[in-house]
Parts: C-alpha cells; structure tokens; sequence
C-alpha cells in the first residue's frame, strides 16, 4: 500500500459522516453528473451506441435528489436505505438500473449505520458491487461494474490496511476508480475502437468525484455544482454500433415476494438482450432490448403488478446521434402519421398511455392500431387513455438536448387534452429556452401534418424560431373533418352531448365533425350511412374546403376501416389533383374516442 498523498495529512481523524454530511456529499455527486450528461451522451457506445447514458444516469439520480431534497435524515445509513429506494424506481437505462443495484445494495447493509466508518462502508461497497453484477444477465468486464469492482476493492484494501480516517480511503478508492476507468477501452474492444472509455463507468466516476469534490471544498462545491462541464469527451457514437433489438424496454415489477429466478427464465423465454434486474423481493426495475415491448409486460403480469412502463426507440435514439439537423421535431401519438417519416426525419414521438382495466399500454409503441382494435373486439372493459407523464417529455428532451441545439414539441390540442400542459412542464425543467412548445390546436391527421412540416423544415436547416413561426401561421390554416359511425365511444369521452347518440342510432346517420378555431371537436353535419359514404363525404369536404390552392397536402386516416379510407382517398386525388393524398391508420390516442369504423381528414395548406 502507497504512503498517503500529502493532502490527506491534515485532515481530522476518525471523520465518520452523519446523514446530513452524506447528503450534501451526494448531491455535488449527482450535481457533476448532471453537468456532464452530454459528454457523457457522445461517449456511448456499448452495449447499444444510442447516445443516452448521460440522460439516463442524471434522470436516475435526479429522482434520487428530488427525494432526498426535502428529507432531514439524521441517520446516514437511512439516508442511503432511501437513496437506494429511490433509484430502483427512478432508473433509466442499463446504466442506471446497474447505478440503482449498487445503492440499493449499500443501503441494505448501511441501513442501521447512523454513522459511517470506512470498514462499514467497504462491507456495503463489495456487497452493493456483487448485487449490480447479479443484477446483470451477461456482465462484461469493461464496463461500470468493472470500476464499481474496483472502487469497492480499494475501500477494502484501505480498511484492511488500517487507514484511519473514512477519507483516506474514501480517496484511495476514487483514485482506484480512476485507473479502472482508463483500462476499460482496454477490455472492451468496441470502446477501443471508438477512443472512448465506457459511458457508464465515466458517470460512476464523475460521481464519485463530485463527493470527493464536497469532501475538499465543503459547501462550495454545491454552489458550483452546474459550472463544472469537464472536457470535450470522445467521438458521436458510430453507425455500426447497430442495435441488435429496437425498444430499450423498463418497467417495475412489484409483489410481496418475487422470485428473480423464475422472473429471469420467464423472460429468458424471449427474444431479448442486455437484461438488468435490479432491486429487492419486493420491487424489481427490469430492463431489457427487444423488439416487442408488450411482451415483457404481459410476462411479468403474471408475477406481479407491473407499473412505470417505458420503451425507448433505440433506432432514432441511434438516428439522432449521427443527425446534422440544429432542432429536432417531437410529437405525441395524438399525432396520426406514416411510420416512413419516423425512420427518415428528425420526428421523435411519446406515447399516450392506455389501459383495458388493469392492463396498460403505451400507444403506437407496445400496442399498435391493429393490435388496439383487436383489443377492442375481445376485452369486455372500455379503453381508456391517459396523458404521458411529464418525465416521459423531460427523459426525450434532455437526451435530444445533448445531439440538437434546440427541440420543438408539436402537441396535441391544449383543449382536448392535458398533454401540452405535461410536454410544457418538462420544458419548464430543461434548458432555459431550448425547448418550444406549439398547441396544434387539432390532433390526429391535423396535428401529424403539422410535425411532419415541422420535420421536413428542420432537415432542411431551420432554426426552432422559424419552425415556431412558420407553425403558428399553419396551425390557424390546418382543417381536420371526421366521420364516425359509432358516437358511443365519442359520448363516453365527453367530446360530444349525450342527445347526439339516440338520434344518429335511430335515424341511421354519420354525424361529420371538424375541428374548431379552439381546439375543440364540433359537430357540423351528417350524412345517410348507406351506399357511397365515402364518395358523398369527400364531396361535403370539396365545398367545405372552396378554393384549394396548389401544394395542399391531406391525410387520410381511419380507424380499422381501411377499405373507406382508399375509397375516400381515390375520391380525393380525382377531386383535388393540386394536392398529395396519403393514407394511416389511426392510433388508440384517437380510436378509443372516436371508435371503430371512423375517418379522419387533415388537410394542411402549404407553408
């Protein structure tokens, strides 16, 4: 064992943390995480080089924070018990699960410590760094287990030794840390290739600097703690890093008493990769690649209640870190549009939540229209949806903020729905001015015309100011007509009287409502459902719409009724030859309002 460095010399002796003193530690920890999330981002490249580990690791300790912050834990090793907690619910990614089974192993075996000593600590530290390993169903050396290893090693051999003081070893063990980061391009051949080292491990160690930080320059490292922003790190993630699976997949699995064996065979059962099961019997963090997210939630369904469900598109996350574009687009699945222009613009989408009783689904992700209208069909509950979470704006957000100057939401009509007031309070916590919200005032093919423009601008070179100008003078422009055949599900979702639904029933009509000026659905006219339905409303639409200049563009979009859609859409075209006519399936956003059977026109000037 080396001599103590020179610094180390004057500090006190025995120097054993209460909860307070941890607390403020950790959060200059969590504080150089989350300013150096974006090098962190660029430096990604395994196991997925998607470009989001720094935003995974500071949302995961930003829930951490936002927990703690209010707390006035005496007790350090209640201090961690939570800290631990905290993660395993707030944890995103590989990264951050493998970060919240570290923890959540800490604080198990600290949790009756009202103080630290560097001996307790570094029983917790191996003990937390076996329960990330076992967390990890392939664990490669290379990684942020590799310098979780070493740090908790160093504690060891520090306290084996008889280094006196918590800090002594405390530093010998950031400084051990360090070495192990700087081996990992070393054991990694695609971290070797790249020039970087592991995105994961360097997270780690930035945490663990920012409390060593706090240790040297006590409360003044809290004060700073958003100035730090470290050097430029490594290269953009590579191309032929490729996914091997599309949706970087998390929920919680919560239960009295779970088994992880018969949970990891359960999903062993799948086609899967890089799985992470972190947390206690009786709350479990899964996360998992695959291709099919619903599949994962209706296994662990049989374990448990399964919560916090979120699937990430790790393609246009790899997409994003090769863009050249300064803005990129975001929308909701509200938007209806084709699925080409996910894969070939800079258009990012979050779903709308849905549930069939105790079933949840995420729209357009792990349940697509079919499956939705099948759903529809069998279940004997209604469907009901559910604005995304603000956290579910903020995680996309933050991770397009470290490839993009500046993003753009496109939302769905303030009006209708409480989702722009969620994609608005996530702005609110990002970057100042970075991100712009525009109400749509619409929804469906209306508000997907709308994002597909915004995306074809900002592929083009715009900046966000003219995207939002140049929107703000469409939104007034754009018209959405719909047909529905079945007001029950429209009636039931309080967007029209109950009077309407006896009446069309018995006079045989399709009630054709429009989108007003403010945002809202408006019933406008009907028509006869007989023979032509199709024909005679592209008609009604004709007159409605007057003088159409060239260049319009219209969507058509139906919900499970895809034989009208090509008949109204042939009818269109022959009508308005100046204009593009494409046609999409509606997502559950909208059919579980407007119902089977339903067309919806958008129909968007030019810009």
């Amino acid at each position: 064992m080396s001599s103590l460095p020179v610094d180390l010399i004057a500090l006190p002796r025995r120097w054993r943390p209460g909860g307070l003193a941890l607390k403020r530690s950790l959060f200059a920890g969590i504080g150089r995480v989350l300013a150096r999330r974006d090098a962190i981002n660029r430096i990604n490249v395994f196991p997925v080089a998607d470009g989001d580990t720094g935003s995974n690791l500071a949302f995961t300790l930003s829930a951490v924070e936002q927990a703690l912050r209010p707390l006035r834990l005496r007790s350090a090793g209640g201090l961690l018990a939570r800290a631990g907690d905290e993660a395993i619910d707030g944890a995103r990614g590989n990264s951050g699960a493998i970060l919240a089974q570290f923890l959540q192993g800490l604080g198990e075996r600290l949790a009756d410590q009202p103080r630290l000593d560097l001996a307790i600590l570094a029983q917790a530290a191996a003990h937390g760094a076996a329960q990330a390993r076992s967390a990890v169903a392939q664990p490669r050396e290379g990684t942020m287990l590799s310098v979780i290893a070493a740090f908790a090693d160093a504690l060891r051999d520090a306290s084996a030794a008889g280094a006196a003081d918590l800090r002594q070893g405390w530093r010998r063990a950031v400084a051990a840390s360090r070495v192990a980061l700087a081996r990992t391009p070393e054991q990694l051949a695609v971290l070797r290739k790249a020039g970087v080292v592991d995105a994961g491990a360097q997270g780690f160690v930035d945490l663990l600097e920012g409390m060593d930080d706090y240790l040297a320059r006590g409360r003044a490292s809290l004060a700073a703690r958003q100035d730090y922003q470290g050097g430029e790190a490594g290269v953009v993630a590579s191309a032929e890093h490729d996914a091997e699976h599309r949706w970087c997949t998390e929920c919680v699995l919560s239960a009295e008493a779970i088994e992880r064996d018969r949970v990891r065979a359960a999903i062993d059962a799948l086609e899967h990769s890089s799985l992470v099961l972190a947390g206690t019997r009786q709350k479990l963090r899964v996360h998992v690649h695959l291709d099919q997210p619903q599949q994962l939630f209706d296994v662990l369904a049989r374990f448990g209640r399964v919560g916090s469900c979120k699937a990430d598109d790790m393609h246009a996350q790899q997409r994003a870190t090769q863009a050249r574009s300064r803005v990129a687009i975001v929308t909701d699945s509200a938007a209806d549009l084709p699925d080409a222009a996910l894969e070939s613009l800079p258009l990012h989408l979050v779903p709308v939540r849905l549930n069939f009783g105790a079933q949840d689904y995420l729209d357009k992700v792990s349940l697509s229209p079919s499956e939705f209208f099948r759903e529809l069909r069998e279940n004997p509950l209604p469907p009901r949806t559910s604005q995304p979470p603000p956290g579910d704006f903020r995680r996309l957000f933050e991770f397009l903020l470290s490839h993009h100057e500046e993003v753009v939401y496109i939302g769905l009509s303030r009006a209708v729905s409480g989702t722009l007031q969620a994609g608005e309070s996530a702005a609110s916590r990002c970057a100042a001015g970075r991100v712009h919200v525009v109400d749509t005032r619409t929804a469906s093919c209306g508000q997907g015309l709308l994002a597909l423009e915004a995306a074809q601008w900002a592929a083009q070179g715009y900046s966000a100011a003219d995207i939002v100008a140049r929107l703000q003078v469409l939104v007034a422009r754009t018209q959405v007509f719909a047909y529905v055949r079945d007001l029950s599900h429209v009636v039931r979702g309080g967007r029209l009287p109950r009077w309407t639904l006896p009446i069309t029933r018995w006079l045989r009509l399709a009630p054709i409502a429009a989108v007003g000026k403010d945002g809202r659905l408006h019933l406008t006219s009907v028509l006869r459902v007989r023979a032509g339905l199709p024909q005679r409303f592209a008609r009604w639409i004709v007159r409605r719409l007057g003088a159409v200049p060239a260049g319009c563009k219209v969507l058509v979009g139906h919900c499970d009724n895809p034989d009208e859609a090509e008949q109204l859409a042939a009818a269109l075209r022959v009508a308005l030859a100046q204009c593009t006519v494409d046609i999409v399936p509606v997502g559950a956003a909208i059919s579980a309002h407007a119902g089977p059977g339903a067309i919806v026109v958008g129909v968007l000037p030019p810009g």
